[in-house]
């Protein structure tokens, strides 16, 4: 939510030894004036001095109803004009960083609330990809329903103590409703050839091994670890229900852009990686140390069909075989030196969240609130690297993981270049040997091992 810095919200009670009384019922800021009255005349209490804040209203009135809130201050009489200038000078510091005062003559005239704004982004972004995934799949919004309903848990799980188990209950209960008084609106968003498995998950959905119904028994009993493996289980099944509801694009792809090749769902691409100056990966457990590890990347064309498509066509065609990875602290790039004629100019392609289709050419402003469905600030998110020529288009080739560190991020716990890249895709299997990957290392092999199906090449129905 964006506030606005405004010094009409500014409460005008500062606390250094003297105190300003506060505007009573202000809608509007009037900038207050200061007396400073001196006692020169009574040797005891020279040095004393007394200062009145009051508006530009009734200024006498005020004066005299508001003289509880004069303060003295004592000072010793060594130093006195020193000190009570220094004193002065705090004073006149503080109120103005909290309510600006046009100081130049001491002339006071109203003054209008800074226009400045700043935004904190919604603390619930996907913070890993099978979220983001999840959040991604065009869906029957019953599911998407239930959905957000069990999502909600998953960070009333994160309260550290007093867990909010009453609402979490809630929750659940609310999605049974909805899968039990929508059965039939659910099946009927699954094409009919396969309606039969949408039924079986639909009821292991809710009666399953670690369906609703478990989740709510867990939930009544209180045991937070039950309930993190049944809520898991749970969204995983509305995932794959959802899948079988969204079998191609939800939108239309923009003219220019039909000859383009495309990804009109998910697929999953396995990269062989081996180290390149001859040591080896870390061991799995009980294992022995290892040349090569195997990392799976889920790519999403429903978020960035051309993107992912693109992508798709040049592991089929054997692009990646054995380019070499740079690594930084940030990213690790696949080598630039592939030939300049692999893969199509693809313009930046990235969908808004809340949006029917992406927007091609065009980046974010994350500041002013627009986050992208496919979020680049997660760990082991893939995205493509920008053309050369152009940020309005990304590389025809050249990809990178991005190694998500909150530790480097900015406002909201979000990456710097939020919003700038074409994200197509997440790590799912093997983020653990992200951080291992040195600049050198090969890529012995990538190829899709599923969604062949989906892609579609040019001149290709």
């Amino acid at each position: 939510m964006a506030f606005p810095l405004s010094s009409a919200i500014i409460s005008h009670k500062l606390s250094f030894n003297a105190c300003v009384a506060p505007s009573i019922r202000r809608l509007t800021f009037r900038p207050p004036h200061f007396i400073f009255c001196f006692n020169s005349i009574d040797p005891r209490k020279l040095g004393s001095f007394r200062i009145h804040c009051m508006s530009n209203g009734d200024r006498s009135e005020e004066l005299k109803h508001q003289h509880s809130t004069l303060v003295n201050s004592y000072m010793s009489t060594n130093g006195y004009n020193k000190k009570l200038g220094s004193l002065i000078a705090v004073i006149l510091v503080v109120v103005q960083i909290s309510s600006p005062l046009p100081l130049v003559g001491w002339e006071f005239w109203p003054i209008s609330p800074a226009n400045a704004v700043l935004y904190s982004p919604d603390t619930k972004v996907p913070r890993t990809g099978e979220l983001a995934l999840r959040r991604a799949i065009p869906a029957n919004p019953s599911m998407k329903a239930m959905q957000d309903s069990l999502e909600e848990i998953l960070y009333l799980l994160r309260i550290p103590q007093r867990k909010p188990y009453g609402t979490m209950e809630g929750n659940v209960k609310k999605a049974l409703k909805i899968a039990t008084d929508e059965k039939d609106s659910i099946l009927a968003s699954v094409p009919a050839d396969l309606r039969e498995k949408g039924s079986t998950l639909h009821e292991s959905l809710i009666d399953g091994k670690n369906g609703l119904q478990v989740l709510l028994g867990y939930i009544k009993d209180k045991d937070a670890d039950k309930v993190s493996v049944a809520l898991a289980s749970s969204l995983d099944t509305i995932a794959e229900l959802e899948l079988l509801q969204a079998p191609g694009l939800s939108f239309l792809l923009p003219p220019q852009y039909q000859s383009y090749p495309r990804l009109t769902g998910r697929g999953t691409v396995e990269f062989t990686i081996e180290k390149g100056d001859g040591s080896t990966f870390s061991p799995e457990a009980g294992g022995e140390p290892r040349k090569t590890a195997s990392i799976q990347v889920v790519i999403d064309g429903y978020s960035a069909p051309l993107t992912a498509g693109n992508f798709a066509k040049l592991v089929s065609d054997g692009a990646y075989d054995g380019a070499k990875l740079s690594s930084t602290d940030q990213a690790i790039l696949s080598n630039s030196g592939l030939d300049k004629n692999s893969g199509s100019r693809v313009p930046l392609e990235i969908k808004p969240s809340g949006q029917f289709e992406p927007l091609y050419r065009t980046k974010l402003d994350v500041q002013d609130g627009e986050l992208p469905v496919l979020p680049l600030s997660v760990y082991g998110s893939v995205a493509m690297a920008h053309s050369e020529s152009s940020d309005e288009y990304s590389s025809p080739n050249q990809f990178f993981f991005y190694l998500y560190d909150k530790r480097n991020a900015g406002l909201g716990g979000l990456s710097f270049d939020e919003g700038e890249f074409s994200v197509f895709g997440y790590t799912t299997v093997g983020k653990d040997i992200l951080s291992q990957i040195k600049t050198g290392d090969v890529i012995r092999s990538a190829k899709l091992v599923e969604g062949q199906d989906r892609l579609v090449l040019p001149n290709e129905k």
